[in-house]
């Protein structure tokens, strides 16, 4: 189906399914400062949110095709430590590698960062 995320400066990640309805299907309260950006993986059931209260969340997220069962999202980890906060910004930017388990991060403080595991 139709799935949408949007990471919003009121600390949220949000979540439609915009084949069952306009309204979000799932909103997210994980991160403590505004949220700049949200990926999902091309091929794995993953997802990811930056901040800039520097940290990256990663979920798991499962669409499955019966339509009367709900998806499933499960965080996974939340990778603090890595960047720096500079000027109130952190966590800029977020890509998954097209097909390894693996994602990137830009920062505010001139940093890329890969997490593998």
């Amino acid at each position: 189906g139709d799935h949408l995320l949007i990471g919003s400066y009121d600390k949220k990640v949000v979540w439609f399914d915009l084949d069952m309805a306009a309204t979000p299907y799932k909103t997210m309260r994980s991160h403590a400062l505004a949220v700049r950006a949200v990926a999902f993986h091309p091929k794995l059931p993953l997802f990811a949110s930056c901040a800039d209260d520097a940290a990256v969340n990663v979920y798991h997220g499962k669409v499955y095709s019966d339509l009367l069962t709900n998806a499933l999202i499960v965080p996974l980890k939340v990778l603090k430590g890595s960047h720096a906060i500079r000027d109130h910004l952190g966590v800029m930017g977020l890509a998954f590698h097209p097909t390894q388990p693996w994602l990137f991060s830009a920062g505010a403080d001139g940093d890329v960062h890969l997490y593998t595991g």
